[in-house]
């Protein structure tokens, strides 16, 4: 069956919109209500998981574009996002009854073990 859209141009889209949530991680490091969505838990200051978080998301772009480390990238950037939802999403999304951030990082989850599975090893 012939493709409509490649496969390549959907991960450039992917890596595009990766690269856009690292620079708002960047950019929104020290915002106060940013920070309130790190959980109390979490070691140390939460920007640094902020900051992290947007070199995770910058990393993942990077490889996307690159063609390089891609199934590795993909991999763990869906680990991220299940971490996300298990960490940040889940209560607030119990609580409100709004399932709108868990879904998303779900799905962009899912796209990434897809761009993972068809990495060129």
């Amino acid at each position: 069956m012939k493709q409509i859209i490649p496969n390549r141009l959907a991960e450039i889209i992917f890596a595009l919109a990766m690269g856009v949530f690292a620079l708002l991680h960047f950019k929104s490091g020290n915002d106060t209500q940013f920070r309130a969505s790190v959980p109390a838990y979490f070691p140390g200051d939460a920007s640094i998981w902020i900051y992290i978080s947007g070199a995770g998301f910058l990393l993942v772009a990077i490889a996307i574009l690159i063609n390089r480390q891609k199934r590795l990238a993909c991999y763990l950037l869906a680990v991220m996002l299940i971490v996300f939802i298990l960490t940040i999403h889940l209560i607030p999304a119990i609580r409100d009854k709004n399932l709108y951030q868990p879904l998303k990082d779900g799905a962009l989850a899912m796209a990434a073990i897809i761009i993972g599975n068809n990495a060129s090893k």
